[in-house]
C-alpha cells in the first residue's frame, strides 16, 4: 500500500483498497492529491500515497456506519456534482478559449492604440488649513526641506517617506492635485492647493515617459482577463440556452437560512 502513485501505471480506476465492499481507486487518491497545497505534495510520494489512502479508508469506514442517505446529505451530494459539473464545462471553455491568439488580441485591444503617457513621482504635504499651508510654505521658500517638514507637518501617511507619493499616471490623483503636479518643473513646489483632503503643498520631485509594457510582463495579468471573460460569456450562454422556471412566490428568503429547516 505504500508503494509510489506511479509504481502500477496510470489506470485511475485501478482499485488500491476495499473497505466494507467499497472500492477505493487510484482516481480517489489522485483528485484527493490535487488539493493539497504545494509543500506538502514536496512530501515523497510513498509517503503522500499512503497518508491519503489511509484517510480515505478512514472516511470510508465511517460513511458505512451512516445509514441511509438523510435529505440533508442527498442534497449535499446533488449540490457537488452540480458544482463538478459546471466546473468540467467552465475548464473545457477556458481550455479551448485560452489560446496565444486570444492573449495577443487582449493585448493589442489594450495598448496597441495607446499613447505615450506622462508618469510623475511628486511629494506632498497635507495640513487642514490654508494658514498652516502658508507658513509651511514660507519655511520652504526661506530655504527648509521639504522632506524633514513633511515628516513633522503631513497628516498623510506618506509623511514617514518624506511624502513621496512614488510615481503615477494621469487620472489617478484628483483634478485639483493633478492639474497643480502638471504646471510643475522638477523641483519646483506648489503654492497651496485645495483637495477634498485638506491643504496640499506639492512638489514635483521628476517626470517621465512611460513605454507600454512588453506582452511577456503583461501575459499573466491578460490570461486571467481573457479567462474571466470567456467563463462569464460561458455561464450567460449557457443559461440563455437553459430552460428556467423560478418559482419562489410567497416564500420567504429567510426560510435558506433557518438553522432549523432539517429539524436540527
Amino acid at each position: 500500500m505504500a508503494a509510489p502513485v506511479h509504481a502500477e501505471g496510470a489506470d485511475p480506476a485501478r482499485v488500491v483498497a476495499t473497505v466494507n465492499g467499497t472500492e477505493i481507486t487510484l482516481g480517489h487518491v489522485a483528485l484527493m492529491a490535487a488539493q493539497l497545497p504545494p509543500e506538502t505534495l514536496a512530501e515523497p510520494p510513498d509517503v503522500l500515497f499512503s497518508a491519503i489512502l489511509d484517510q480515505l479508508i478512514r472516511q470510508a469506514a465511517l460513511a458505512s456506519l451512516a445509514g441511509e442517505q438523510g435529505l440533508r446529505e442527498r442534497l449535499a451530494i446533488e449540490n457537488y456534482t452540480r458544482i463538478v459539473g459546471a466546473a468540467k464545462v467552465l475548464e473545457g471553455a477556458v481550455a479551448e478559449g485560452l489560446t496565444e491568439d486570444a492573449l495577443k488580441a487582449a493585448y493589442g485591444e489594450r495598448f496597441s492604440d495607446r499613447a505615450p503617457e506622462t508618469e510623475y513621482n511628486a511629494a506632498h504635504i497635507l495640513v487642514t488649513d490654508r494658514a498652516e499651508a502658508d507658513r509651511i510654505a514660507a519655511e520652504i521658500a526661506a530655504g527648509g526641506d521639504f522632506a524633514e517638514l513633511a515628516r513633522r507637518h503631513s497628516i498623510d501617511g506618506a509623511a514617514v517617506r518624506g511624502g513621496d507619493l512614488g510615481w503615477f499616471g494621469p487620472g489617478v490623483m484628483v483634478p485639483a492635485f493633478e492639474a497643480a503636479v502638471m504646471a510643475l518643473q522638477p523641483g519646483q513646489v506648489s503654492e497651496p492647493v485645495q483637495t477634498q483632503f485638506g491643504w496640499h503643498l506639492v512638489k514635483l520631485l521628476d517626470s517621465r515617459i512611460a513605454s507600454v509594457p512588453s506582452f511577456e510582463t503583461v501575459r499573466e495579468g491578460l490570461a486571467a482577463e481573457v479567462e474571466d471573460r470567456i467563463v462569464g460569456e460561458r455561464i450567460a450562454e449557457a443559461v440563455r440556452a437553459a430552460t428556467v422556471e423560478r418559482m419562489v412566490d410567497g416564500l420567504d428568503p429567510a426560510a435558506a437560512f433557518d438553522p432549523a429547516l432539517f429539524g436540527n
